[in-house]
């Protein structure tokens, strides 16, 4: 009897843009289903942002119907009214993803880092490029979409033990897959 296709939305919150990254696990194989990025309005008020990033969250769960979800944690930035803003982001995300009954995970930065460039101090470029080639994927997505992709993504490695098999034959040199 074979596994069924679990699907997972991965999330990048933001209060300017949130990514969102769809992947379907099928046993050991992981597929890209689809990606983008959420922009609230300029210099709108939090109230407006919010309900920008919990509508479009309802329309990308109507169409991809997920069985899994996985957000990035908000770390403690410098600026506090950024760090909190940012906080609010992931809040609308996270009420998004409850008020339709779907499972979360929480992965820091350093662990979606770890699990997919292999070390905790990996920049967007580097996020990019892993996710492209762990996909197989025909373009580079854009950064915050990129690292939603990479959220599902460690959320699969943790679901299944390891991201190991998904290195394709590459080898972890230097704290990198090469």
């Amino acid at each position: 009897m074979s596994q069924p296709v679990r699907r997972v939305l991965g999330i990048d919150p933001g209060s300017r843009i949130t990514g969102f990254g769809v992947i379907d696990l099928h046993g050991q194989a992981r597929r890209y289903v689809g990606s983008g990025c959420i922009r609230t309005p300029p210099r709108a008020p939090l109230s407006e942002r919010i309900r920008v990033i919990v509508t479009h969250l309802f329309e990308v769960i109507d169409t991809y119907h997920p069985t899994e979800t996985a957000v990035e944690q908000v770390f403690v930035n410098i600026n506090p009214a950024a760090t909190l803003m940012l906080g609010q982001a992931r809040g609308a995300c996270l009420s998004a993803l409850v008020l339709r009954d779907l499972p979360v995970a929480e992965y820091t930065a350093l662990q979606v880092k770890q699990a997919v460039v292999g070390h905790g101090k990996a920049d967007k470029a580097q996020v990019q490029a892993m996710v492209v080639r762990l996909l197989g994927l025909s373009g580079t997505p854009q950064a915050d979409a990129a690292d939603a992709l990479a959220v599902a993504l460690t959320h699969a490695g943790h679901a299944t033990g390891a991201l190991a098999h998904l290195s394709q034959g590459l080898k972890l040199r230097g704290g990198r897959w090469g």
